[in-house]
């Protein structure tokens, strides 16, 4: 680790409670206020989050459920969803089926978040970009996993897909300068209670119904982070893996934090993260 680099910083982490009442958690984007309407209660711990940098060979998608890379961008702007789309989702494409050994990824969409004053991604402002998402969360649960499976890819494909392991990826990256402020924070699989520590909730959208995980505080977890990510570097996040057999990790609990050691000045949070179906034969 570099002279000067924390070894770790203590930091809140929005976590999440079971609805009082015993029913099944929702959160409904459709609501009139314009809110995120929830009913299940919030939970703040402080926690103690490691940091990898000097030790970032640790962490890997099938032992962590994360990873960091050092991979430049060839397309920087991430101005145009066209555009992005054009140049980098096919540079994005490879890298991954580089990196994992899959036979095919298919990008199924993207999310850019540049951070305003109002930092707090509860529904309330709906004006585009996104901020960072600020809860404690695995993107899908197995039933969610396997319904996006089903709403993006061609009906007469996904009953052979499902013959082989698939996994869903996010690649997540900084946009224009290191995130220093509202970093990443990563939960290690192996560190995880996946019977204990998840809340599956139900996102009402206008459309459709998606299932995440929000995420139950647990003393046991291990929560870590890379100080300083830098745009010519990515994380891969693992938000699924069909292969349940034990051998590797499924999932990696993830949330944008507010680091006390983040210098003030220092600028907004600006990210991507594309998220990728990657299939192996």
């Amino acid at each position: 680790m570099a002279p000067g680099t924390p070894a770790s910083t203590t930091a809140p982490i929005v976590f999440a409670l079971p609805p009082p009442d015993g029913t099944r958690a929702y959160q409904d984007t459709t609501a009139p206020s314009g809110a995120n309407d929830k009913n299940f209660p919030l939970d703040v711990h402080d926690v103690e989050i490691q940091n990898l940098r000097g030790t970032e060979a640790t962490a890997t998608l099938d032992t962590t459920g994360f990873q960091l890379y050092k991979h430049a961008a060839k397309h920087t702007a991430f101005t145009s969803d066209a555009e992005i789309k054009e140049e980098y989702y096919p540079e994005s494409i490879e890298f991954l089926k580089r990196i994992t050994g899959a036979s095919r990824v298919v990008l199924f969409d993207h999310t850019i978040r540049r951070r305003k004053v109002s930092t707090i991604d509860d529904g309330t402002d709906t004006a585009k970009p996104a901020q960072p998402a600020t809860q404690a969360h695995i993107d899908q649960t197995n039933a969610a996993a396997l319904a996006r499976l089903r709403l993006h890819m061609p009906a007469e494909e996904v009953p052979e897909l499902l013959k082989h392991r698939f996994q869903i990826i996010n690649l997540w990256r900084p946009i224009s300068h290191p995130a220093l402020d509202w970093p990443l924070a990563l939960c290690d699989y192996r560190s995880f209670d996946g019977q204990k520590d998840v809340l599956p909730v139900a996102l009402i959208f206008p459309d459709r119904e998606g299932e995440a995980s929000a995420v139950i505080y647990n003393p046991n977890q291990k929560w870590t982070y890379f100080s300083g990510v830098a745009p010519d570097e990515l994380i891969l996040i693992k938000c699924y893996d069909s292969l349940q057999d034990g051998s590797v990790a499924l999932y990696a609990p993830h949330t944008a934090f507010s680091d006390p050691a983040t210098q003030e000045g220092a600028p907004f949070r600006e990210s991507i993260e594309l998220r990728a179906f990657v299939f192996y034969d």
